[in-house]
């Protein structure tokens, strides 16, 4: 491994850590209705979670990534458990925000296994997954199995500041929307987004 490789992989991994996708809708519409504090297992499951399922993928499950029945399989798992993942996020009631209110948000946001094990049926983290392993590890200088365990290990180290940005997003925004209805409009917003967010992967 080398600057230029670190250097380029880095980029890759804050890049697609940082942009939109079925991981950071989902802190920030948690942020939103559960709190910054609330949200952090599911936080801690992303950072974690992904970066094993690079490993996974990277030494043992290849063969997984280019197998079209397995794509398809995954493909409408991953679509079935994200449409209802929207259908909670959508019904999700926040707590209220007016000064002295005690009573909190129904519910409960996603825990560190659950948000770890939501990696394998996660559209995006399989394309990210692909990309990764055949643009970084392929042939690397080095061996691959050090490839896959840097490329891991940078993943594991951004992804947890840009999910709580992500995270504050959510934090914030309910911050700004004073009333519950505000705020239960905002999550069915990000529910929608979850929804479109399967667009691009139905479409292959």
């Amino acid at each position: 491994m080398d600057w230029t490789w670190l250097l380029s992989a880095s980029a890759f991994a804050v890049a697609m850590s940082a942009t939109p996708g079925p991981n950071n809708t989902m802190v920030v519409a948690s942020g939103a209705t559960y709190g910054f504090g609330r949200t952090v297992p599911h936080m801690l499951g992303i950072a974690a979670g992904f970066p094993v399922m690079l490993v996974v993928l990277g030494t043992a499950g290849l063969p997984l990534l280019t197998d079209p029945r397995v794509h398809a399989v995954l493909k409408w798992v991953g679509a079935a458990y994200l449409l209802w993942l929207a259908w909670k996020i959508a019904r999700a009631d926040p707590a209220p925000a007016e000064p002295g209110a005690k009573a909190g948000p129904s519910g409960r946001p996603f825990g560190f296994l659950q948000a770890a094990l939501f990696q394998w049926v996660n559209p995006k983290a399989w394309v990210i997954a692909a990309g990764a392993l055949a643009t970084y590890t392929a042939g690397a200088e080095g061996g691959s199995l050090v490839a896959t365990l840097l490329l891991a290990g940078l993943f594991g180290l951004v992804a947890l500041p840009c999910t709580a940005v992500w995270t504050l997003i959510g934090v914030g925004t309910a911050r700004i929307l004073r009333t519950r209805r505000a705020v239960r409009l905002f999550n069915l917003a990000m529910a929608g987004l979850l929804v479109a967010s399967l667009v691009p992967t139905l479409h292959e």
